[in-house]
């Protein structure tokens, strides 16, 4: 069984627009939460995180929803920038 089809959290069966949540579906909405959160602890909008960090705006949207897991290298960039924004910051703007 993969991540996609094993249920985390199974639809209430007494609400027709409920449904069934995976593995993977909660993985990715963890990780955007944690984009989300990264973000606004930096005070940034989506634009401008994207644009200070290099990720394109449309990518973080769709982290942040949780419809897509960043790819690996993606999400090893973000553990960087959580720990140390202003040094990523300093590297780019020395680009």
């Amino acid at each position: 069984m993969s991540k996609e089809t094993t249920i985390a959290i199974p639809a209430d069966p007494n609400d027709p627009e409920d449904f069934d949540v995976s593995v993977a579906g909660v993985e990715r909405a963890l990780m955007g939460r944690r984009v989300r959160i990264m973000r606004n602890r930096l005070g940034l909008s989506q634009k401008e995180f994207a644009e200070v960090f290099g990720i394109p705006v449309n990518s973080i949207r769709q982290y942040e929803i949780g419809r897509y897991m960043p790819p690996p290298a993606v999400r090893a960039y973000l553990k960087v920038i959580e720990a140390e924004p202003d040094t990523v910051r300093r590297v780019i703007a020395a680009g």
